[in-house]
């Protein structure tokens, strides 16, 4: 899923009352997010321009705020992503769409 304009940064995964596996929101431009009304905690990755993560936080609980004044954009993933994958400052994420038809 993708918040590319306004609205959809705005509303984010507000309503929603989970995250599905494997799956994220990317929200751009951004370098902040809160977790205001929210009913699950959350993985955030804070990503340079450049694809490089500069700051993680895990399984970040409602009535949260986070930033990173060196991102350009969030990814909000479920919570344990994070972890399961090894992401950490310094690496480098390359994003892809996955279909239901494999690639």
């Amino acid at each position: 899923m993708t918040a590319f304009d306004s609205a959809s940064r705005r509303k984010g995964l507000l309503g929603r009352s989970s995250l599905p596996e494997n799956s994220a929101l990317f929200i751009a431009p951004s370098n902040g997010i809160h977790t205001c009304f929210m009913r699950f905690p959350i993985d955030v990755a804070f990503v340079a321009r450049d694809g490089h993560v500069v700051k993680v936080c895990a399984a970040l609980p409602a009535w949260r705020m986070a930033l990173a004044l060196r991102a350009y954009a969030v990814i909000e993933l479920p919570a344990g992503a994070l972890a399961s994958s090894d992401t950490l400052p310094g690496d480098l994420l390359a994003i892809r769409t996955i279909t239901n038809g494999g690639d």
